[in-house]
């Protein structure tokens, strides 16, 4: 029997005693990243609020399986957010899609969530009305035609079924209902909230795609609503993206069992506990930045080694510098990025790593004076 299934469907139920330290500690943490955040100033805050929103969008598509240009995120929502940055770059629809519905749920987290906005959600997510090769139904509830809506593994013949959601004919009504309670004004509190909303929605699964997506942004908007701020300080999806396994074994889990919900919020507010947690890197990453180009910015670099040194501080940058990637990324000859690397060394803006000869490499030195 699917959760959906029971009598007391969706009468959810938890152990608020033994989820109390769990959401207090939550709870603690976000209120200390909001404070540090807000003395930060203007122009940090707005990196680090950009850095965390790109990796949302990057991170929830990614634990669909769907892996999107950085760059692009990046640039698709400094323009809508009306940021003046170097470097911005043409964006897919794909990718404007999914940033219009992660900014309209975040930016907007006031305003109702109506059926009407959850299918200009889905429409934004699926510009050609298609799912890979796949046409669907677009802006609307699955349909019965569809057939059973299961998540399943497996080859074919052997498919194993992890979860069947409700039946179409159910999902007017059932989307009503969650709807008047995600707006209602009562006694749980936001971050319970976004937990128990994440879980509904995507158990009621009432898209034929996009679920999931979805899901994680209604998650979002409530814990936007928790923290009173549109600024994103801390990215609950690039956590369950790490977790991915995890997070796929406790929703199956708990779909199996009674509508006493309590693993699932202890699971959910250890994660997002941790998602918290990480936000203090991205807060030490923003201000190295602001204190990397505060040095520099008193002698300043040539343009080829701006690029670079913008490159190396960017999250998806892997491994180390060496003379043949920076020519690369410089777009010069290996005599000039030789040069470009000696400079930022001297300067001491670079240091290099153990290894000579070809192993020769560089990072960036975390002790500008």
């Amino acid at each position: 029997m699917w959760i959906h299934e029971h009598q007391d469907w969706p009468d959810f139920s938890w152990d608020a005693e033994a989820l109390e330290a769990k959401l207090a500690d939550c709870r603690y943490r976000q209120g200390r990243v909001l404070g540090r955040m807000e003395n930060l100033g203007f122009e940090l805050k707005r990196e680090a609020s950009l850095n965390t929103l790109t990796n949302d969008v990057v991170k929830s598509s990614a634990i669909e399986g769907e892996n999107l240009n950085p760059t692009e995120v990046r640039s698709s929502i400094a323009r809508r957010l009306g940021l003046d940055l170097a470097g911005l770059v043409p964006v897919s629809r794909d990718v404007e899609g999914i940033v219009e519905m992660m900014l309209d749920a975040t930016q907007r987290f006031s305003k109702p969530l109506t059926r009407e906005r959850l299918f200009d959600w889905h429409a934004a997510l699926f510009p050609t009305g298609r799912s890979g090769m796949r046409k669907i139904s677009v802006g609307q509830w699955r349909t019965e035609d569809v057939g059973p809506m299961q998540v399943v593994s497996g080859p074919i013949g052997k498919e194993k079924v992890h979860f069947e959601a409700p039946d179409a004919g159910r999902l007017a009504e059932e989307m009503a209902r969650f709807l008047v309670w995600f707006e209602r004004r009562g006694d749980i509190d936001p971050v319970v909230k976004a937990g128990i909303a994440h879980f509904w929605f995507v158990t009621i699964h009432p898209f034929e795609d996009g679920n999931g997506r979805i899901a994680r942004a209604i998650g979002d908007m409530a814990l936007a609503r928790a923290d009173g701020t549109p600024d994103r300080f801390y990215s609950l999806s690039t956590q369950i993206e790490t977790e991915r396994k995890q997070y796929y074994t406790q929703l199956e889990h708990q779909q199996r069992a009674s509508t006493d919900i309590t693993p699932w919020l202890s699971w959910f507010l250890d994660c997002l506990g941790r998602a918290i947690t990480s936000a203090e890197t991205t807060l030490a990453n923003v201000l190295f930045k602001a204190r990397l180009w505060e040095e520099l910015n008193q002698n300043p670099v040539n343009d080829r080694q701006r690029h670079v040194i913008n490159r190396m501080l960017e999250d998806d940058f892997q491994g180390f510098m060496n003379t043949s990637k920076y020519a690369r990324l410089a777009k010069c000859s290996n005599d000039t990025a030789l040069r470009d690397i000696q400079d930022l060394k001297e300067r001491g803006v670079l240091v290099q790593n153990p290894g000579r000869g070809r192993s020769t490499s560089y990072s960036l030195s975390d002790n500008l004076e």
